[in-house]
């Protein structure tokens, strides 16, 4: 099991080159990723995209690649067109104006190296070359942020255990207390017949009565299906790496039974349990949503 919140960091110093990868998760409710790159890097945002993707199913994934070079192999080029175009048009505007323009070269000049599109600066780089830099630094933090992610998803393992372990014993408890809630529930039923017919009525049909109302009064049908989701919750955290949605699923079907449980309940014994039952539950879901 790995939790949805991970952390991972790799660098690289050597040859005028610095080069670092810091990967980070929170929880969502699917996988959210965004990969930021320096733009001379981009063309391998799709190799980084494929490589997490592989390896992550849920949670917002934010993969930082900073690159810095002491000499950058860096050439500016001239755009002739646009030298030409801002040149005619300096001095189509000093004839409108009326401005002597002859012999202006050196005031010109600065001017229209100052204007956008003039200078290009063109990086030379070998993308490749830079690639078989990146993917060793990437696959270090990748490792790293997996082992943060799977240690953390270890620990939310051990208290999920934990508070199944109090659901289990919650479901043992109803069943222990079950005949109790039937027979009281028939004694209640006789006496409040007793109180209405007085003592000339007809016990058989009392108890026929009864065990009609008991079938949908019992909480045997409930105890069933609850020892049946638990059970499936126990295959989830033991089976299934990814189990986070399926646990937010069965613990709403978990949810129903306690509370049908609860609202037939007549003792303050099995009051208190199913509180305790509903307390674990809510852990559980609370945690759930940390869990891949």
């Amino acid at each position: 099991m790995n939790s949805m919140t991970g952390y991972g960091y790799q660098e690289l110093v050597a040859e005028g080159i610095f080069l670092s990868v810091e990967i980070k998760s929170y929880n969502s409710r699917y996988l959210d990723l965004t990969v930021n790159l320096p733009a001379s890097l981009s063309r391998l945002e799709g190799f980084l995209r494929e490589q997490v993707s592989a390896a992550v199913v849920r949670g917002k994934v934010d993969v930082y690649v900073r690159l810095r070079e002491e000499e950058p192999a860096t050439k500016v080029l001239v755009n002739r067109e646009a030298v030409r175009s801002y040149a005619a048009a300096m001095e189509e505007i000093a004839r409108i104006m009326g401005v002597p323009h002859g012999g202006g070269q050196e005031q010109l000049l600065p001017l229209i190296v100052q204007q956008e599109g003039v200078l290009v600066a063109h990086r030379e780089m070998d993308l490749e070359a830079y690639r078989g830099r990146l993917e060793p630094v990437f696959n270090a933090a990748m490792e790293q942020f997996l082992a943060d992610r799977h240690r953390e998803g270890q620990n939310l393992l051990v208290d999920l255990r934990e508070k199944l372990a109090l659901l289990e014993g919650a479901a043992s408890f109803f069943t222990q207390w079950q005949p109790q809630m039937e027979a009281a529930f028939k004694e209640n039923l006789q006496r409040r017949f007793q109180e209405f017919l007085g003592e000339g009525y007809d016990q058989q049909r009392v108890l026929t009565e009864v065990a009609a109302l008991l079938v949908k009064y019992t909480i045997n049908e409930e105890i069933v299906r609850l020892k049946s989701h638990l059970a499936a919750l126990k295959r989830e955290l033991a089976e299934n790496p990814t189990p986070g949605r399926k646990i937010d699923f069965i613990c709403q079907e978990i949810n129903r039974e306690i509370n049908t449980i609860g609202s037939k309940n007549q003792f303050t014994e099995v009051g208190a349990m199913v509180i305790t039952a509903k307390d674990a539950l809510e852990n559980i879901r609370e945690q759930a949503r940390n869990v891949e």
